[in-house]
Order: C-alpha cells, then sequence, then structure tokens
C-alpha cells in the first residue's frame, strides 16, 4: 500500500496532540512574570498561525509579532518599478515566481504590463527558464530572481545550465535577500518588542541552524526553528517558553526531520560561486540593510540585466502610500487591522501594500483567516 500525501501531514495536525500543547502552555505561562511577545519571521507561519486559529488556544499573555519574512512583501517599489520597465522593453521575455504578478510598484504591477501587451510570464521553478528560452531564440529572457536563501540555489542552479549548455539569452535580475541581517535590525531598534523568535524553516534547511546563533549569543533571545505545521508551531512555542522561564538563551531546532546544523553545504557552495553580498539593499518598509542581499559577482556581468539595462533603470528609492502602515507591520510594531485601509481601500484583489498582496503576507493572512479570531 503506498503512502498518501495526507499521511504524512496528518500527525501534525492532530487536534489531540494541539490541545494537549495548549494546556501544557497555558499551566506554564502562568509562571511568567511579563508577556511573552514572539516574532514569527516566516510568512509561511504567519499563515499557519492564522489559519488554525493558534492565538486563541495561547493564554493572553503570549502573543505573536510577525516580521518579514516575505519576500515579495519586502522588495521595494523601485525594484518593483525594475521588473515593470524590463517587461516592457523589446524583444524581452520577462519571467519571476508567481507572487510577484499583482505586487504593486510606483508606475504599475506585472500584470498591468501583460495587459499592455508585454511577454511576463510565471513559473513555479526557474528551471522552466530554458525551455523558453530556446523556444524563443529571437527573444531575450530576463529571470526576475526574487526570494530568500530559500530560493538563492535554485537561481544558482539555472545560472550553472545556462553557462554548462552555452544559452545565450537567458539574462538575471537579482533580488535574493537574506534574513539574519534584517533580524539584527529589527532587535537594533529601540522600540522593538520582541522577546523570542520563531526561525524560519527553509531558509534553515538551506544555510541551517547556526545563523541564529548571535540572537541567542549577542541578544539573549530564544530561536525556536519550526515547521509549518500547527503541531510545529504548538512545540516550538513550548520550546520557547521554556528557555524564557529557566532563563536560557539557545538556538533549537524543532523543525530536525528537515534541518541540521551546518545546512545544505552543496547549495551554500553553488551560490558562493556566482553571488556576493551587495554593500546594501533597502528592504521595502524597513529601509537600507548592509549585506542583506545578493548580487551577481563581477565575472558574470555578462548574465546581469540590471547593469544591461542600467540606462532604463532608476535606481532612486520610492517610498509607500502614506495610507498604508506596511512598513510597521514588517517591523512587527502594528498588526494588519490597525491599519486604516486594511479590508476596504487595500484588499487582495486591489492592494494598496505589499503586505497584502503576498500569498505570505500578515495582512493575505488576516484577511482571509481573520474571522478564526
Amino acid at each position: 500500500m503506498g503512502i498518501e500525501l495526507q499521511n504524512l501531514y496528518d500527525d501534525f495536525r492532530d487536534a489531540k496532540t494541539i490541545k494537549a500543547y495548549a494546556k501544557m502552555i497555558q499551566v506554564d505561562a502562568k509562571k511568567l512574570t511579563k508577556p511573552l511577545r514572539i516574532m514569527e519571521v516566516c510568512g509561511g507561519h504567519t499563515h499557519t498561525i492564522m489559519k488554525y486559529g493558534i492565538p486563541q488556544l495561547l493564554p493572553k499573555n503570549i502573543h505573536f509579532i510577525h516580521g518579514p519574512g516575505c519576500p515579495v512583501c519586502v522588495m521595494p517599489k523601485e525594484r518593483i518599478d525594475h521588473a515593470y520597465v524590463l517587461s516592457l522593453q523589446k524583444d524581452v521575455i520577462l519571467v519571476t515566481l508567481g507572487d510577484m504578478i499583482k505586487v504593486p510598484g510606483s508606475k504599475a504591477s506585472l500584470q498591468d504590463a501583460r495587459s499592455k501587451g508585454a511577454d511576463v510570464r510565471f513559473v513555479y521553478s526557474p528551471m522552466e527558464c530554458v525551455k523558453i528560452a530556446r523556444e524563443n531564440d529571437n527573444k531575450k529572457v530576463i529571470f526576475f530572481a526574487i526570494g530568500f536563501e530559500t530560493t538563492t540555489p535554485m537561481t544558482s542552479a539555472l545560472i550553472q545550465t545556462v553557462l554548462k549548455q552555452g544559452i545565450k539569452n537567458i539574462y538575471f535580475h537579482i533580488n535574493h535577500i537574506t534574513v539574519p541581517e534584517a533580524m539584527s535590525v529589527l532587535l537594533k531598534d529601540q522600540e522593538n518588542k520582541i522577546d523570542a523568535f520563531i526561525g524560519p524553516a527553509h531558509v534553515s534547511v538551506i544555510e541551517g541552524s547556526k545563523i541564529y546563533e548571535v540572537f541567542a549569543s549577542k541578544y539573549q533571545k530564544p530561536v525556536v526553528v519550526s515547521g509549518f505545521e500547527p503541531v510545529d508551531v504548538m512545540q516550538s512555542v513550548h520550546k520557547i517558553l521554556k528557555q524564557i522561564l529557566e532563563g536560557r538563551s539557545e538556538v533549537q531546532t524543532q523543525y530536525s526531520r528537515s534541518v541540521t546544523k551546518e545546512g545544505n553545504t552543496t547549495a551554500q557552495k553553488l551560490n558562493k560561486r556566482f553571488f556576493e553580498k551587495r554593500s546594501h539593499f533597502r528592504w521595502r518598509g524597513i529601509g537600507d540593510i548592509a549585506q542583506s542581499a545578493y548580487q551577481l559577482k563581477e565575472e558574470f556581468s555578462n548574465l546581469d540585466a540590471e547593469k544591461i539595462y542600467a540606462d532604463f533603470l532608476d535606481t532612486k528609492a520610492i517610498d509607500d502610500h502614506k495610507l498604508c502602515i506596511c512598513a510597521d507591520i514588517l517591523k512587527g510594531k502594528a498588526s494588519p487591522p490597525e491599519c486604516k485601509v486594511f479590508g476596504t481601500m487595500c484588499t487582495p484583489s486591489k492592494p494598496l501594500g505589499s503586505c497584502m498582496v503576498s500569498s505570505e503576507g500578515a495582512c493575505s493572512a488576516y484577511y482571509k483567516y481573520g474571522n478564526l479570531l
């Protein structure tokens, strides 16, 4: 008998297990001397928390703070504008990941570009660019690469394939960003209210849990790398609670079925072959963060659409709409319902801010699952 997909996650959604953890957390939380505020950095965790009504299961002195772990949400308008402008260039096919379609820049979205006749394609895997390039050898295929450490190796693998196969019509606009630097910036903010972190799991599969050690040692903040199912999250909250009560600040891996301390060293080596850190990168809503993003190494500049089309790409910083509070939401200083335009002027079909447009955005999660609170 074959194993069905449902068998693989049933135990991690088991109601009895979830309630058992909720009871243990309720008992231990009575020992807290002050409220415990946990930032789940990853947007995937935010959606699990909202979808399964986890805040309802926790005592009132334990709170979730939503972090900036949604790569589409933190992409600044000027970079979105780059994608839009590139898509309208002659003989260009712009390829990117699906979440990018409705993200508003200052000019328009890629969905708007398509309505103007631009050839914009959305893929699940960057490797699909190879087929697109071969079928359109008279066109320039530009892969607008986005994502955290999770998706960077996929772009690296595509670059490796392009070089090995001598493909001449694929180019890259690199927007890969890295999580730890953003976490550090949040902690350095004097207004931060973060007591502990639920660490991004998929990022950790690539980079390993070691990248969070600085937060436990330097900042004295517990970090638990968690899976994405409700049992995972509840177990991670309990582990954090135990650390706080015992006066410990450690990095623990709840998601041990996929995460190791060292991570995927093969993927790390592949990334280092093609990429180097940018001196700085502007995160939407947060601002410039040093060493927080990748760029192609100079030796691969012939593949770099950002350099090839530099004359068309404005680098001036563009701020968000004045009514949008995505900046405070991404910093964990506000929750979506506190925004005056949430659910009215700003909805998934007509997003005013980036936190609403992405499937991993906090506003999107509240809009979709807010009735569970």
